[in-house]
């Protein structure tokens, strides 16, 4: 694939869906294809995460350590999402494992990247920073929605 396929795919990941292609070309030029064949794992839960990974191709089961250990499914990764998009911001650590279903290609981003192209256009700095609020507060609604199980 080339230069203007991943800056397609990107345009389509909800992190960047409003920053324009000359924009993204930065990402796309300077992130990383990675090949991922079925059955292994592009990162473990509990791993260190520098970096975010958007899927190209192919299908990843996303899975958490449940009792004894045992990796319970909690969704799907497919073509256009975004996995560990936090990364792309502050050191955490991998939420969940992602394992390829099919042969699949991710596109790797990594932290300085992203910063640079936050430094370079600034005015990209207030969408993404909208859209991660926009998120996180969905989560909250998941969580709120959920409370009532647990009271």
């Amino acid at each position: 694939m080339g230069l203007n396929d991943d800056i397609a795919l990107l345009s389509n990941v909800s992190l960047f869906a409003d920053i324009g292609e000359d924009k993204l070309r930065l990402i796309a030029f300077g992130a990383e294809r990675r090949r991922v064949a079925k059955g292994h794992e592009l990162f473990r839960e509990g791993a260190p995460a520098d970096c975010a990974y958007a899927v190209a191709s192919g299908r990843f089961s996303l899975t958490k350590a449940g009792p004894e250990g045992k990796p319970q499914p909690i969704g799907t990764a497919a073509r256009g999402t975004l996995l560990s998009e936090l990364a792309l911001i502050s050191m955490v650590e991998r939420k969940f494992t992602a394992t390829a279903d099919e042969d699949s290609e991710v596109i790797r981003i990594n932290r300085p990247l992203f910063r640079r192209m936050l430094e370079e256009y600034p005015e990209v700095t207030a969408m993404v920073e909208a859209r991660i609020r926009e998120n996180i507060q969905a989560m909250i609604r998941r969580v709120e929605a959920l409370a009532g199980r647990f009271a």
